[in-house]
């Protein structure tokens, strides 16, 4: 088997530190146009170079979406913004729309071409296709199973990279192509803008036909018969392996930092284990639950994964307070503040390679020397006491339930 390659997000330049310090082998990020994403923090054109520049200095892949469908009057800026790519170093450009996969390769030759799953590719003889005009990795459709991977596996270029989704949110639309976002909003999902209507509250009504009935289950609060449930994959890397894909994608452009750190921590060591033979610990599969997320399932892998029809909250069962900017050899550990908490207070640690342990928050105190009960200001600095030394962007959280009521 081949090893899995570990595809994190990068929504800003917090969150790719994150995604490379914690274990990924490439990042994926958008510009402020031309992404998926448009409401994540994305990068300024000036700020693409130190991105590669950072992720490249630790041996991790850069790849940048220009996967929206664009207008003709978009496509002018297309050479422009593709010679950017190619001048600042980018490994591999995610394309969906035709056009903009033959400007690429005139405009960014050194980069790397690899098809969107926007441009839902679902066969071999698309995935073929792809490659023999020069696409060097398939992003598959999130709709397909393990079986129908297998084949597309074994039945393509062995050159040819696959690409699946194996964490994060699933889309009712298929392959994340919908008209509902614009339809109801004004706000292009398949330019990078969609506003998630699918995941609003629907009551249904039907004027003309009295007597027959959709057949949902419908509380007081309400049916949400277009939500989808969270993909969760880290239970099934050998599985992944063995269909011969070579990419594994966590979702989350748009999600906080924690969720980036967290979550490719838990995958790079699940994969590391996996490939090595060995059992992984359970306390990497336990991490994924402490991430803000929604049910899980295995998308669509092992079959249909149904709808959550209970309802489209998220399940938030713990908050950052602080992150460590750096520690001595004896746990002294300089911190900012993300979130409240008081002396007292139990708290775990998770860190880059570092298995997660609790610790009571004991000697707090400020940049002066003089102790503290409770920081409070937003992003203040402090000192505490740890009860061993981890590294630099070691993650300090407590258990609290912040999911909606």
């Amino acid at each position: 088997m081949k090893k899995l390659e570990l595809l994190s997000p990068a929504g800003d330049m917090e969150r790719l530190k994150m995604s490379v310090l914690y274990g990924a082998d490439a990042v994926y990020l958008g510009l402020t146009s031309f992404g998926m994403r448009s409401f994540a923090g994305n990068f300024t054109p000036e700020e693409l170079p130190q991105a590669v520049r950072f992720a490249h200095s630790r041996g991790v892949k850069v790849h940048v979406t220009v996967n929206t469908m664009p207008r003709s009057g978009e496509v002018e800026q297309l050479p422009e913004y593709l010679e950017r790519m190619e001048d600042a170093g980018v490994d591999a450009l995610i394309l969906a729309d035709l056009g903009a996969f033959t400007l690429a390769g005139k405009y960014a030759p050194h980069c790397q071409r690899h098809i969107s799953t926007q441009q839902s590719v679902a066969n071999y003889a698309s995935a073929q296709a792809w490659y023999d005009l020069g696409a060097q990795r398939v992003v598959l459709a999130r709709e397909l199973s393990l079986e129908e991977i297998r084949v597309i596996r074994q039945k393509t270029s062995p050159e040819l990279e696959i690409e699946t989704f194996g964490h994060g949110a699933m889309c009712v639309s298929y392959s994340g192509r919908c008209l509902l976002s614009n339809y109801m909003t004004g706000r292009d999902s398949n330019r990078g803008a969609c506003a998630q209507p699918c995941r609003y509250r629907y009551a249904l009504m039907e004027e003309k036909r009295p007597g027959e009935y959709f057949p949902v289950f419908e509380d007081e609060q309400g049916t949400y018969i277009l939500n989808s449930r969270d993909m969760c994959m880290i239970d099934h890397l050998d599985d992944l392996m063995d269909a011969g894909v070579d990419c594994i994608k966590i979702e989350g452009r748009a999600k906080s930092a924690y969720y980036a750190a967290v979550v490719t921590g838990a995958y790079r060591h699940c994969i590391d284990d996996v490939f090595a033979g060995r059992q992984p610990d359970p306390v990497w599969r336990d991490e994924t639950e402490h991430v803000s997320h929604r049910v899980y399932s295995t998308g669509f892998y092992y079959g249909e994964p149904g709808q959550y029809t209970a309802n489209s909250r998220y399940i938030r069962s713990w908050q950052i307070v602080a992150r460590v900017e750096s520690c001595d050899e004896t746990g002294l550990a300089l911190c900012s503040l993300n979130n409240k908490f008081r002396q007292g207070d139990a708290l775990e640690a998770v860190g880059p390679d570092l298995r997660p342990f609790p610790f009571t928050a004991e000697d707090i105190r400020d940049e002066t020397g003089a102790p503290l009960s409770e920081p409070r200001t937003p992003q203040m600095r402090f000192t505490l006491r740890l009860p061993r030394p981890v590294p630099s962007y070691t993650l300090l959280r407590r258990a609290v339930d912040l999911s909606a009521k």
